[in-house]
């Protein structure tokens, strides 16, 4: 059998291989702490589960609903939007998806022509590059480091744009990496992207997960000339404990909206009514739980950067939001590890899988080869057990 091109060319997604990985050996008896999935380890809050029960118990529910969303879901997601971002938008610009990541295949599907560019900062998430390329896009990767704590500048964005340049990918709190984008600096890339006339995918599924003196900044909010050119995306999945609910939206301009409901129409139709209930439950009920998960992570963040900061030959830049910390190993490769040599961090996650039991995600799979994301969304004890055990091995 020969499968289509699109399907060659694509890469699987190396988190979602992580994850299954160490849930198999798990499942088969071994010891595995898994650092790679990106989903909170608390239940859905029981308010949330209940609205669901109430709404599978609801004749209304087992019927087909408008392809963008039930209507009341997508006013209280206009209007939070309209809240975070300062613009004014209404559920003619919302489209609900089968969550955040669908809302990116969407976006990109209704916005890429063939060969238009689309700058990606890196380390960036896995699927970004996968979907802008499934579209017919260019992803032009444009490298961060730890000495700008992963943030990228206007200057380096500058040197990245084209005349095909088509859009540019801006997330704060970063997935792998943590990074949260001040104020000042959102503003910057907000006016640079509006005086080229570049487009703005913006990821906000972690927008409620920032610490310390970190906060979340709306580009819109900031760069307002940026506005009629940015599409925010968002979810449920992270702040709420939803992922397997799969419930997230885009908001975009109306013509652009217009298009994703259309191309989703044609794809999966509506999102499952009962988790839209759900969501509508876990947006406007109590916001206590949300408040405790992100507690914990802040507790859990500060023992991931000392315990990692212990080891000799790892660097850790702390990060300010999401559920991730992403250090460098590249301190400790090109060396004898468990009695191979290690020369990446592809291999050295092997050799951690296979001699130390502990699942991460190696930087290869976020263009930072090097580099490791390492997910805290997992209990303390787990937590402290697979540092413990990464310790062990490369100081043995």
């Amino acid at each position: 059998m020969t499968l289509a091109r699109r399907i060659r060319e694509m890469e699987a997604s190396p988190t979602m291989a992580v994850d299954a990985k160490a849930k198999a050996l798990k499942a088969a008896g071994e010891p595995v702490i898994g650092f790679g999935a990106g989903e909170p380890d608390f239940a859905t809050p029981a308010n949330v589960v209940e609205a669901a029960r109430s709404a599978a118990l609801t004749p209304a529910a087992h019927r087909y609903s408008p392809v963008g969303g039930q209507p009341v879901l997508r006013e209280i997601v206009a209007a939070a939007t309209s809240a975070s971002s300062g613009q004014d938008y209404d559920l003619s610009q919302v489209v609900i998806a089968n969550g955040g990541k669908h809302a990116l295949y969407n976006v990109f599907m209704s916005l890429l022509d063939p060969g238009d560019e689309v700058i990606v900062p890196a380390p960036y998430w896995v699927s970004y590059p996968e979907q802008i390329k499934l579209a017919g896009g260019v992803p032009v990767a444009v490298a961060t480091s730890t000495d700008s704590g992963f943030l990228a500048t206007v200057d380096q964005l500058e040197a990245a744009r084209t005349e095909r340049t088509k859009a540019l990918v801006f997330v704060s709190p970063s997935n792998p990496t943590g990074a949260v984008y001040p104020p000042e600096q959102t503003a910057a890339i907000g006016a640079w992207a509006a005086e080229h006339g570049i487009w703005v995918v913006t990821d906000e599924i972690y927008e409620r997960l920032v610490y310390g003196d970190a906060a979340f900044t709306s580009l819109p909010q900031v760069a307002p000339a940026a506005a009629e050119r940015t599409i925010i995306v968002s979810g449920v999945a992270k702040s709420y404990a939803m992922t397997g609910w799969r419930v997230g939206w885009a908001v975009a301009p109306p013509e652009l909206a217009a298009g994703m409901a259309k191309l989703q129409s044609q794809v999966t139709s509506n999102v499952c009514n009962i988790a839209q209930a759900a969501a509508i439950e876990a947006l406007t009920g109590p916001q206590t739980a949300v408040e405790e998960m992100r507690q914990a992570f802040d507790r859990r963040r500060r023992l991931a950067v000392e315990s990692l900061s212990a080891i000799a030959g790892v660097s850790v830049v702390e990060p300010e939001g999401a559920f991730y910390v992403f250090p460098s190993f590249e301190g400790v490769l090109d060396r004898q590890v468990a009695g191979r040599h290690v020369e990446t961090s592809l291999e050295l996650a092997d050799v951690l899988l296979t001699d130390a039991k502990v699942a991460l995600v190696p930087g290869e799979a976020f263009g930072a080869p090097g580099y490791a994301r390492i997910s805290y969304a997992l209990s303390d004890e787990d937590l402290t057990e697979g540092i413990e055990r990464i310790a062990a091995l490369l100081q043995g």
